[in-house]
């Protein structure tokens, strides 16, 4: 089936080229091109599209609305295309790639540390770790190993429990007050910040004290724990957040927690890979490893951690 109205890869590298650039020339020089070609190709893209991507303003070139946003799907395409590329380099090759995603602030606080000295053990095996925090389907998406909170069931993948979550709530030092806090519900004084993922936490763990407040949905809200921490150390409020994502903070005095009570979530992080995949030997490694770290990950130290991350 033919698609004539599509615009080739050359068309969109040389408009990315040119947008970055805002120029044709040193867009043709990072591409190999003349000037004329890649004027060339941003205007048949221009005709394809139907609508100007650049304005030429005084012998220079400036993106027009409809160029930037066409410019950011440009973007994620050639992305897209070159990470599958790489894919097909190295598959069955002596180096293979490991497609990891991972929840946000989990990865970083949790999953980063336990993958220290990984690459001595596996030395051909490359990780691409990216956050996911929408469902997805894992063998569409070619991931090889997702790491996510939930029940512990993912279709047509074997899930592995890692650990359960204890929320606590933590707030900077200087907003508690001078007496301390008596009862879980002062803490809607000191502002109650919100996690976009987990609309209900405040609710459910003031609930399971016995406690009711018309505030546990008010507060600014967040896309990531780890945002929400950040928040919360600038002295903006109370974040409700795992414990263990906390420990770094807690341990360095930057967070305390103002109200001892804490609770356990009904779901749990959780490791799945594709029953596909399950004897695949770099699928295998991975989870050993990982297996191997749970309990206390690798003390930190320089240039251990397999690149890319």
């Amino acid at each position: 089936m033919t698609r004539p109205h599509l615009p080739t890869l050359t068309a969109m590298q040389c408009f990315e080229a040119s947008a970055r650039h805002l120029s044709f020339t040193r867009a043709a020089v990072e591409l190999s091109l003349t000037q004329s070609a890649v004027s060339k190709q941003v205007a048949q893209l221009e005709t394809v599209l139907q609508h100007p991507l650049f304005r030429r303003v005084r012998k220079r070139l400036q993106v027009t609305p409809e160029g930037s946003l066409y410019l950011t799907e440009v973007r994620n395409i050639l992305a897209k295309v070159e990470m599958s590329t790489r894919y097909m380099q190295s598959y069955g090759g002596q180096s293979e790639v490991l497609n990891v995603t991972t929840l946000p602030t989990f990865g970083a606080r949790w999953l980063i540390p336990r993958i220290n000295g990984y690459r001595f053990r596996h030395p051909n095996v490359y990780l691409n770790i990216a956050n996911r925090v929408e469902p997805f389907d894992l063998e569409k998406e070619r991931v090889d190993v997702a790491f996510f909170f939930g029940h512990g069931a993912w279709p047509k993948a074997e899930c592995l429990k890692l650990l359960d979550e204890e929320m606590v709530a933590v707030c900077a030092p200087s907003i508690v007050p001078e007496g301390g806090i008596t009862h879980a519900l002062e803490l809607t004084q000191l502002v109650l910040l919100q996690s976009a993922t987990r609309p209900d936490a405040w609710h459910l763990w003031f609930e399971a004290q016995g406690a009711y407040t018309e505030y546990s949905y008010h507060g600014p809200r967040f896309d990531t724990f780890y945002m929400a921490l950040r928040a919360a150390r600038a002295g903006c409020g109370v974040a409700l957040v795992p414990r263990f994502l906390a420990e770094e903070e807690l341990l360095a005095g930057q967070l305390m927690i103002p109200w001892s009570f804490s609770s356990t979530s009904r779901d749990a992080y959780y490791l799945a890979y594709p029953e596909c995949k399950a004897d695949m030997a770099k699928v295998k490694g991975f989870v050993e490893w990982i297996v191997e770290h749970l309990e206390t990950p690798p003390q930190a130290s320089g240039g251990t951690c397999s690149s890319p991350v």
